[in-house]
């Protein structure tokens, strides 16, 4: 187990991130598209515009955002299997695209987006720790893009969305409270969470699980002011990223 004065890798402080960076425009035909990464965790994050919608939204005024989400064979110490070459998708990468669609769907105004679908693929190219949280944040950065695309194309009259959207994991290892886990630091924790929130703060989702010894709640409030701290320091870094003329309208 690590101990509470066990060094972070990059010498970090417990209420300090990883070096952040996202670069938008790295696929050529995708309508958005970013490549974040969180410190050695990279994620190509892209977003499609398709003209059809599920089948139990037709007719219905209202446009859908779903996500999906795949780790590379050799975005690990060792090589993982595709999960195509096994015929279906662990429960694992299930549970995180539901994260994903969910996540990026709250803050989404639904009927203004209109009868088509934005399809944000998440792609981890190599993983340290914080994959999903990672996804959240550079998804929510290609939607923007793809929504800002439409409006510049006259398909949208402004772009929908209520709010802005990041998600940052923390945790407690050996006693301390930790903010943006590396895979060190998440495999010895005994405590887990992944948050996801809006730009003015509120909560979309909460996922914690105490592996070992339970925790309470001045551990929870300790936990969430981190993530709240390092959901702050993701929407000023999405910002700089999209295009000057990009708003919105809550």
């Amino acid at each position: 187990m690590l101990k509470a004065k066990t060094t972070r890798s990059g010498e970090r402080k417990h209420n300090q991130s990883r070096p952040v960076k996202m670069e938008t425009g790295v696929n050529l035909w995708a309508e958005g598209s970013v490549l974040i990464e969180t410190g050695s965790t990279r994620v190509i994050c892209t977003a499609s515009v398709e003209d059809k919608l599920p089948p139990f939204l037709r007719n219905s005024g209202r446009g859908w955002v779903t996500g999906e989400y795949s780790m590379l064979p050799r975005s690990t110490d060792v090589r993982t299997p595709r999960e195509a070459a096994r015929g279906k998708q662990g429960g694992r990468t299930m549970e995180i695209q539901r994260l994903i669609g969910r996540s990026l769907r709250s803050v989404v105004k639904m009927e203004d987006l209109g009868e088509r679908t934005i399809v944000i693929d998440c792609d981890v190219i190599q993983a340290d720790g914080g994959t999903r949280t990672a996804s959240v944040t550079g998804g929510f950065v290609a939607l923007c893009l793809a929504l800002h695309r439409l409006r510049e194309e006259g398909k949208l009259d402004e772009i929908p969305l209520k709010d802005y959207l990041a998600a940052v994991s923390v945790g407690i290892v050996g006693g301390k409270a930790m903010l943006d886990l590396d895979f060190r630091e998440d495999s010895n924790a005994d405590t887990d969470m992944n948050v996801v929130m809006t730009g003015s703060g509120k909560y979309v989702e909460v996922q914690g699980t105490a592996e070992e010894n339970p925790f309470g709640k001045k551990e929870l409030e300790e936990l969430l002011s981190l993530a709240a701290k390092g959901i702050k320091e993701l929407v000023r870094e999405q910002k700089k990223v999209l295009p000057e003329t990009f708003s919105i309208k809550a």
